[in-house]
């Protein structure tokens, strides 16, 4: 399968510290992946780079046939790991202002998603829960009818009940040729919905496998094989 993103030598530096290291990666088009490792492991560092919002780097990134850019950031739809709304707005705000910004924002999709999370148009951001914050910016990000989805820790902060239906909500909004990266440590909840995988340690990337080979090949899960890397 082609890949859609091809990452050469990366390597990222703040001062003295090396932060990633001579990475090497392809990502297939059309495939949900894993990027695990611990705390302090370059997950959001490498992140940030794919979404262009570091720029100083060694090593070469191709998105979709091109360097990091306009057309990469064009068909990039990013989650971070923390809240990024004003208090003030409410969600009609947050849903005009990707209507202005995003070419691709389907806004009778994130209405949908909103519905089925019971979050309400007139409702304050500031009076959001953590894990409604959450859900809320997973309704925008994942309706964009974007090329690329970049989720970091998008179940970190909800009940292990919702959990399953962000899943399902990730699954049923995906398209056929929309790459999905996400970053998270809860394993064992969301390794379900993986095509393959990349472990990263300080900065190194040790494993980047298909799920299935790996799940036939040891006998294990991906949280299991998780833990023995990382001895959690």
């Amino acid at each position: 399968m082609e890949a859609m993103i091809n990452i050469s030598g990366l390597s990222k530096s703040y001062g003295h510290k090396e932060i990633l290291h001579n990475v090497n990666l392809q990502m297939k088009r059309g495939n949900i992946i894993g990027l695990l490792g611990p705390n302090g492991s370059g997950k959001t560092t490498l992140i940030k780079i794919l979404c262009g919002l570091l720029r100083e780097y060694r090593g070469e990134i191709v998105i979709d046939g091109h360097p990091i850019g306009v057309h990469s950031k064009s068909i990039i739809s990013y989650l971070p790991d923390e809240p990024y709304f004003a208090a003030w707005m409410k969600v009609k705000d947050a849903i005009g202002i990707f209507c202005d910004m995003y070419a691709d924002f389907d806004v009778e999709r994130c209405r949908e998603l909103c519905k089925r999370f019971d979050i309400q148009n007139n409702m304050l951001i500031k009076t959001m829960s953590k894990g409604t914050k959450e859900k809320f910016q997973l309704s925008l990000v994942m309706a964009r009818r974007a090329k690329i989805i970049i989720l970091d820790e998008p179940i970190g902060g909800v009940d292990p009940a919702a959990r399953d239906v962000i899943l399902d909500t990730i699954l049923s909004n995906s398209f056929e040729e929309q790459t999905i990266l996400i970053a998270t440590h809860l394993i064992a909840d969301i390794e379900r919905i993986f095509d393959s995988v990349i472990f990263i340690q300080e900065g190194n990337i040790t494993l980047d496998r298909d799920v299935e080979e790996l799940r036939q090949e040891t006998g294990k899960s991906i949280d299991e094989l998780f833990r023995e890397k990382f001895r959690y």
